[in-house]
Order: C-alpha cells, then structure tokens, then sequence
C-alpha cells in the first residue's frame, strides 16, 4: 500500500456489471448520475423511477450489498440503469472512480441512498445553470432530517503550524468551500479523472476525501456551493471518522507537506526527521511512506499551482475582498 497511484484507472476492483444504456431522447442533459447505495432501502425502486423521469444522460447505481435484493430482477425493470456490484472490499471513493470510468457526461452528479431524493430533482435548465462556470465540483445545500442546515462551508485555516478546516451550516451562492460533504456533488468528469480521482491506498472516507479535494485546490481547481440544489437526509447525516492513522500520514504527505520552487512541487529531504519523529511509525514504514510521496509529488510537480501556505494565505485575501 505504499505505492501511490498516478493515474485514475491504475486501480482495478473485481465486479459485477449489469444492464445500462445510453438516454437517447431529444432533452437529454449532459449530466450523468452516481447513487451509491449504502443498504437495502425500501425506498430504492421509487428513488430509480425517479432518477429515469430526470433524463440524465446516463444512471448507474453502486451496490455496496447484492444481497440486499435481487440485482437481476431489478434490471430487468430498469434497463436503462447501470448496476456495479463490487466482488471485493472497495471504498466509496473507488466506487465513484469506477462509476465515473463507465460514464460519458461531461458532468456527474453524484447522491446517496440515505438522501430524500424527489421526482424532478434537477431540471436541464437548472443543470445547465449549475455547471455554467466549469468548475471541478458544485455542491449542493445539504440539510439534516429535520430540514435544518449542516455543516457544508469548509474553509482552510491555520493555527500556529497546523493546518485546521473551519466550517459552518451558513451557506450562500457560489461561496467557495474546500471539499464537498460526504462526496455529494456535481463534479467536472474530466477534471476529476485529469486529478486522478480518489486515492486507493487512502481507506479512511475521511482523509480520502480530504486528500482529493485539497489536491484539486493545490492544482487549480475550485469547489463551490449552490443553494439552487439542495438535498436532505433521510436518517442521521454522517459522523466523520478523523482519526490520525496511516491514512493521515498518506494525505498528510501528499497535500501538506510539498512546497513550490520555480513553478513546481517537491519534498525536501530535510522533511524526513521532522515526519518520522511525528508520525509514530517505526523507522522502515517511515522512510517508505516518505519515500513514495516523494516520488509521487515529484511525478507530479508541474501540477501543482500552489502549496499550502499560499493556498491559505490567497484564501484568506479573497475573503477579505
């Protein structure tokens, strides 16, 4: 696991495909969607019927469990929607890296089973709207089960040396956030795949999240809210697991620690000491974890239109205009 990923299809996961086909109709949108399934809800063939009455270009739907109905039976209701069934253990970010890889849309719009998801959720117009800007991720206004706002602003900041998120359920038009809630959002096809996608090697949702959409920061690409769209949950919106591990020391080293010089990326090596004492690993799983964001930042240097210091610094500056 200490090879790090450097294209968005370097990673194959053992599955089922059934069913799908391309929406041919005349008010097709140029909007695809990803509905990752989370359990068995009784809710499911109505969210299907309802996604298909939307006229996205393409539906495909991630099975986290096969078990919890018959696949079969339910394409043979949908044809037009795409079932993946992972046959090994796989994360939401390798599922929606495999989903992104069997669609076509320049935009995808990726929701969850565990939201309120109505007839006539978006509309072209408003799609078309939306994506006007061409930026890599539009979020959505999200709110809890009782209707009220979460937490979907988040912003860079700093204490000291460290390098802190603050957010806040107030949310505006086209304010700027650093990574969308629970993976939900409107994401740039091509510019997800250009980033790479998700991390593999990265297990936690957590840091897997934050290791994609700090990077997209860091390469250029921006992250905004709209209160146009908006989504509520069904049940407990979820708690985010941030605890320091392995996958931290992975996100940490590919995101925090590269610096730009002459208009690209690196890792000192002067960095070693100071990583290996803090990170609590023994000196080989050090000296490898170090050794392989090295060479993945170095892979990637030119990508880099800044580092962290001056993406919170520029974030700051905006605000205050």
């Amino acid at each position: 696991m200490n090879h790090i990923p450097t294209t968005f299809d370097e990673h194959q996961i053992k599955r089922i495909v059934i069913g799908g086909r391309k929406n041919n109709s005349v008010n097709v949108m140029n909007l695809s969607v990803i509905l990752l399934n989370s359990s068995g809800s009784h809710f499911k063939l109505h969210v299907f019927e309802n996604l298909i009455n939307c006229n996205f270009l393409e539906i495909v739907s991630v099975e986290n469990d096969s078990k919890n109905f018959s696949i079969e039976n339910v394409a043979k209701k949908f044809p037009s929607i795409k079932f993946i069934i992972p046959q090994e253990k796989a994360s939401d970010g390798d599922m929606i890296n495999l989903a992104m890889s069997e669609l076509t849309a320049d935009y995808v719009l990726v929701i969850r089973d565990s939201l309120y998801i109505p007839s006539g959720i978006i509309l072209q117009n408003l799609a078309k709207r939306i994506t006007s800007e061409g930026i890599y991720c539009v979020v959505p206004w999200l709110k809890d089960k009782n209707q009220e706002s979460i937490h979907t602003y988040f912003a860079p900041s700093a204490e000291k040396t460290h390098f802190v998120i603050d957010s806040s359920s107030v949310v505006t038009d086209g304010i700027r956030t650093l990574l969308p809630f629970d993976n939900i959002g409107i994401y740039n096809r091509k510019k997800f795949i250009n980033l790479g996608g998700f991390d593999y090697t990265i297990q936690n949702p957590y840091w897997q999240s934050l290791d994609l959409a700090l990077r997209s920061w860091l390469w250029g690409e921006e992250t905004k809210i709209t209160t146009m769209l908006s989504f509520s949950y069904i049940e407990d919106s979820p708690l985010e697991d941030r605890t320091v591990n392995m996958d931290y020391l992975r996100y940490y080293l590919k995101n925090e620690l590269p610096r730009i010089k002459n208009n690209k990326a690196y890792i000192s090596r002067r960095n070693f000491i100071k990583f290996f004492f803090h990170s609590s690993c023994g000196y080989l799983e050090a000296r490898r974890l170090f050794k392989a964001a090295k060479k993945w930042v170095e892979k990637n240097q030119y990508y880099f239109k800044k580092d962290l210091p001056n993406f919170i610094q520029n974030w700051k500056k905006k605000d205050e205009e």
